[in-house]
């Protein structure tokens, strides 16, 4: 009878410390995902305003030249790819997000 409840005893914490290392391990790897989808996100951030920031030069050239449609089509331009990349970079890290959270509350 005494090796029973040993052993009984035994396999209750033994499940008892898996599943709080099955928690850190989950937490981990939402922790990774979500750090994901914010790097990805700032990339495409910085790389918006660096396009639109180049246009923006091409821009003022163009008007210093006199030609006042091209950069108004140079800006429009620029700004229209910048807020399309933050969409982009918004919309990863809000998936990231999800799944992160899923993982998070599975278990």
């Amino acid at each position: 009878m005494r090796i029973k409840q040993t052993v009984t005893i035994a396999a209750v914490l033994m499940l008892t410390g898996a599943t709080a290392f099955a928690d850190d391990v989950r937490d981990n790897v939402a922790d990774r995902i979500d750090n994901r989808g914010e790097r990805i996100d700032n990339r495409l951030d910085r790389k918006g305003d660096r396009i639109d920031n180049r246009l923006d030069r091409r821009s003022g050239r163009a008007e210093a030249a006199g030609k006042e449609g091209l950069a108004n089509r140079l800006d429009n331009k620029g700004d229209r790819i910048n807020h399309r990349l933050d969409r982009k970079g918004n919309k990863v890290e809000r998936r990231h997000d999800r799944r992160a959270n899923r993982i998070r509350k599975s278990g």
